[in-house]
């Protein structure tokens, strides 16, 4: 009773959040036992905008009490009652999939908390028991109990909250005075809670949730004018449909354009996953409008509506079909995914959605201030993580100051409007730019009949104009950027490093222009002096499209497991230390990422030792066994989550992608034998492509502390103008500062 009554106080609030002038951020309440309180701990957790937060908290306290006077509605109780039958049936089904440490976690909890153990079938069946007797009084009474403490603060019969806390900046962006200190007391804290819940309230009407997006009416209008069907897979076959027994993949292509990828899995039982990729993303901005897409797609997602049903209306529909949804930008693509189960037509609620975003998106003026609003709270909170504001001056500088790698700038941001946002994103949703991948347990003539109805149906043709982007490029070496500090006022002492430098895509293609696969094939072809036996064997993953893709990864762990014995095990200079490669797949170039946390006497020390184990391999040698290691740590890690659908959704992605021509299934196939099958030999030509000379490496080093300005080498007048962030001191070099890609 009471998870029904907190479904639909979460709900209300975080619909209210979103109409409120101006908005907060989000508004969470949790109830649940507490092993160290040793008793339940119900927490209300309200994350504004410093400038919003009294509103933020009136607007929390007036919903909690309207619901604790007028209770939930009818309409509620069965949504989330439902809601909650089907998420418990789910988790039952799924019993045989919940790994040991899972389960032993659970038992050590429920024991702690003095629970009755039951696993999941057991569980369920006594809900389903429960549910029967749930009446909506019931459910009111004990969540009005639940919401006293905070509906009746004040009053001298309400119980007294244990604690409200606030963790606040000590600092605030506002405009036209800068950085300016914030003030926040208790008296004001307690006078937005009384103002919240002096305010008139009214019963929750109830709202009619539809049971479908796309009525049956409309769908046969569609189908009858755009006539989706399966055409060739491609130009050179009359082949509708490539199935590939061995991995059970399908591919299929509509008339549209869009191509589609499926497999029928059983691992996640009466569940799927499906993924939309666009190819272009944040790569695609133009240089007058940079941020448009990132800032476009969480516009899209703030609206939350599509055609003429409102954001509330949407957001209810997915929580009867159980439908969990994300839209995100990367450098590379827009990519919306769908995790779904398959039960009272959920997965056709899912393609309905789908369908809608693609042919009715709604474009909103307050979504769009909001999101606009977001990008500028994350630029500006830079300097306030040392790790972020270290990482985003490395990236910049790598990057010669390509804002499409890193956070937009307030003057971007300003620049944006909604039509411009909407037609950066809008202009890369056509035809074969947009690639659906579907993976679950799902029949082939149900994904189908999914496939042609909402996705054939869908107009994906071009409607705007887009302009050739210009690719992005290193910063042109040498270069007085290539080693950076940076200093961050802090009361705690800590230092943090990052170290990076280019690479290539998957594919091998370099920034360059070099296709690294071709120049191997040749390499090998040239070598008459070689037994044809034993050229062959190696040529199986030399000539192979994910040569680099495989020998990368092993390249990967055999370095981090040196940085980790050397720096940190037998130096004692890093608490923690990791190699990461970000290897593009439609971008021709990659780079490599060297994350260092430390101390502030320790951390120059420690990122001379990163650079030495990074440029050691050739005086000392990977070994057989290192190789061995990696190898198995990576065959292992993909055996154990080869049983996961979003694993497999993974696998699928670019399969038909015309931006990746390389890939091919082939590429799913074989990735057990091209592990197995590569050689030191094969690591080393991957690590002859990874730039560690000291002219390509880039390094930024952040230090936190309570050093005085005086006691910095470089001046803080040596920051570009515009550039600079209030209490964030540059140390050396000229001095960018900024975020990105080692942290997000």
């Amino acid at each position: 009773m009471k998870r029904i009554f907190l479904s639909a106080l979460h709900f209300r609030i975080n619909t209210r959040y979103k109409s409120s002038n101006p908005p907060f951020t989000s508004v969470e309440l949790d109830h649940s036992d507490s092993g160290r309180e040793g008793c339940t701990v119900t927490t209300l957790t309200i994350t504004a905008e410093p400038k919003n937060w009294e509103n933020a908290i009136r607007v929390a306290v007036q919903e909690v009490r309207r619901l604790k006077e007028f209770g939930v509605t009818h309409g509620e109780l069965t949504r989330y009652l439902d809601a909650l039958l089907k998420d418990s049936e789910h988790v039952a089904a799924m019993i045989d999939n919940v790994s040991s440490v899972d389960n032993l976690d659970f038992i050590m909890e429920s024991d702690a908390l003095g629970h009755r153990v039951m696993d999941q079938r057991q569980g369920h069946e006594c809900l389903l028991a429960v549910a029967e007797t749930v009446t909506l009084e019931e459910v009111n009474s004990v969540g009005a109990k639940v919401l006293e403490f905070i509906a009746d603060f004040g009053k001298p019969t309400a119980p007294l909250p244990a604690a409200i806390v606030a963790c606040v900046p000590k600092k605030v962006h506002v405009e036209g005075a800068g950085e300016t200190e914030f003030k926040i007391s208790p008296t004001g804290i307690t006078d937005a809670i009384k103002a919240g819940l002096d305010q008139p309230i009214m019963p929750e009407p109830e709202l009619e949730v539809p049971k479908e997006l796309v009525q049956l009416s409309q769908l046969e209008e569609l189908k009858k004018e755009r006539k989706p069907a399966f055409i060739s897979l491609s130009p050179e076959t009359d082949a509708t449909k490539l199935h590939d027994e061995e991995t059970g993949i399908t591919q299929r292509r509509l008339a549209n354009g869009i191509p589609v990828n499926y497999k029928i899995s059983k691992t996640e039982t009466q569940s799927g996953v499906m993924r939309l990729i666009v190819g272009g993303g944040r790569a695609a901005e133009a240089s007058d409008s940079r941020g448009s897409v990132i800032v476009g797609v969480r516009t899209l997602s703030e609206g939350g509506r599509v055609g003429n049903f409102s954001r509330e209306q949407v957001e209810l529909f997915c929580v009867n079909h159980l439908i969990n949804c994300s839209l995100e930008s990367t450098e590379e693509f827009i990519s919306m995914e769908f995790r779904f189960t398959l039960r009272d037509n959920g997965m056709r609620a899912a393609f309905q959605l789908l369908h809608m975003v693609l042919e009715h998106s709604v474009w909103l003026d307050d979504a769009f201030d909001r999101a606009r609003q977001l990008y500028l709270s994350f630029y500006r909170s830079i300097p306030k993580s040392l790790e972020r504001s270290t990482a985003h001056k490395l990236m910049k500088a790598m990057l010669d100051g390509d804002e499409r790698f890193i956070e937009p700038t307030p003057t971007s941001l300003e620049n944006l409007t909604l039509e411009s946002v909407k037609e950066a994103v809008m202009s890369q949703f056509f035809g074969d730019n947009m690639e659906v991948s579907i993976v679950g347990d799902f029949t082939e003539e149900e994904i189908e009949s999914c496939i042609l109805d909402y996705l054939g149906t869908a107009q994906a043709i071009r409607n705007y104009n887009v302009e050739e982007s210009r690719p992005p490029l290193f910063r042109p070496s040498p270069s007085d950027l290539q080693s950076q500090e940076v200093f961050l006022k802090d009361t705690d002492e800590r230092a943090c490093a990052y170290i990076a430098g280019p690479a290539p895509n998957r594919w091998g293609f370099t920034a360059e222009g070099e296709d690294l696969l071709e120049s191997i094939k040749n390499d090998d072809q040239s070598k008459t002096d070689v037994l044809q036996s034993e050229v062959g064997l190696r040529r199986s993953l030399r000539s192979h499209p994910l040569f680099f893709g495989i020998t990368m990864g092993l390249l990967a762990e055999i370095i981090n497991s040196r940085l980790f014995t050397t720096v940190r095990d037998s130096l004692g200079l890093t608490y923690d230390v990791s190699f990461e490669l970000n290897l593009f797949d439609r971008l021709k170039l990659g780079w490599y990422v060297i994350s260092v946390t430390s101390t502030p006497s320790k951390v120059h020390k420690a990122v001379d030792a990163c650079k030495n184990v990074l440029r050691g391999l050739h005086s000392n040698k990977i070994t057989e066994r290192e190789l061995d290691r990696a190898k198995r740590t990576l065959l292992m890690r993909h055996e154990a989550e080869i049983k996961s659908n979003a694993y497999w959704l993974g696998l699928l992605a670019h399969l038909q992608a015309s931006s990746v021509p390389r890939k091919d299934i082939s590429c799913i196939k074989d990735l057990t034998f091209l592990y197995e099958d590569a050689s030191i030999e094969d690591v080393y030509r991957a690590y002859e492509q990874l730039k560690v000379d000291e002219n390509s490496l880039y390094s930024c080093i952040g230090v936190a502390g309570a050093q005085a300005e005086q006691d910095i080498a470089a001046p803080f007048g040596e920051e570009e103008a515009g550039d600079a962030y209030p209490g964030v001191i540059p140390m050396g070099g000229r001095g960018l500062s900024t975020m990105t890609r080692p942290t997000t």
